[in-house]
């Protein structure tokens, strides 16, 4: 069952959190419904497909879905590809660094489905339009990818983060943090790992603070719901050491 991240009248934001089965990492997928429109973030890979599609068709139409909103270029994030352009009308939004690349996932009896599908996304991020609301594709680059974004919903106040947030630990089943400290270490050695710089993470942080943020909902794990959870998780970004920060000659030797 989707966990329900928002609702008005003419507007839902829900979360998929439990369609990974196998030894796929546990991955989230959403849906934003505004009025008759619908837009997909981080649709997934072959693991998804099938109970997605499943799960979106008692909400819409799958042949009317909108929009397809790609954070990045990952197998769990977009290696669906060539089913929801065979069986939908959807565009694609993703990173300009990886637009060309979405090729190599659509088999060549579907290239031509594909042409004038997808949305380039600039550097400097884009407002892309959901009927008469719009998403905004904020710059996240080298917070796990070179060209990197995370998606702001104006209307529900959520943003969907992507990778940055993700945590990685047992029972990561949708529901919100309720202890920062305790939760730390689910999301440490990711992040140490996979975002790029301290210089990236702080100047993600600072662009973040200008907005008004209700939710930040990563593509993995719990989300941050509240002002004091998510003050806590951007405190602890802006300072965390990671990527180039933690690296040297040790890293660079011939084993």
């Amino acid at each position: 069952m989707p966990i329900e991240l928002y609702r008005d009248d003419r507007h839902v934001c829900l979360a998929f959190t439990d369609l990974v089965t196998g030894k796929g990492i546990q991955a989230n997928q959403f849906l934003i419904l505004h009025d008759d429109h619908a837009a997909l973030i981080d649709p997934g890979g072959a693991l998804t497909y099938t109970p997605l599609s499943m799960a979106i068709g008692k909400y819409i139409r799958i042949n009317e879905l909108d929009l397809i909103l790609a954070s990045h270029q990952d197998p769990d994030i977009i290696a669906s590809l060539d089913k929801w352009i065979h069986y939908t009308g959807c565009k694609v939004a993703i990173s300009r660094l990886w637009d060309r690349f979405l090729p190599h996932l659509i088999p060549a009896y579907a290239q031509e489905k594909s042409d004038d599908r997808i949305i380039s996304i600039p550097d400097r991020g884009a407002n892309i339009h959901l009927g008469d609301a719009h998403i905004q594709a904020l710059p996240a680059h080298f917070l796990h990818s070179v060209g990197n974004f995370s998606f702001y919903d104006p209307v529900s106040k959520i943003l969907f983060s992507g990778d940055i947030g993700a945590s990685v630990c047992d029972g990561d089943d949708g529901q919100s943090v309720s202890d920062f400290a305790a939760h730390v270490p689910c999301m440490q050695g990711f992040h140490r790992r996979y975002m790029n710089s301290n210089r990236a993470c702080r100047l993600w942080v600072n662009m973040i603070r200008a907005l008004d943020v209700a939710q930040i909902v990563p593509q993995h794990g719990k989300p941050f719901v509240g002002q004091e959870m998510i003050g806590q998780f951007l405190d602890w970004l802006e300072h965390l050491e990671c990527g180039v920060d933690l690296m040297g000659p040790q890293d660079y030797s011939i084993a």
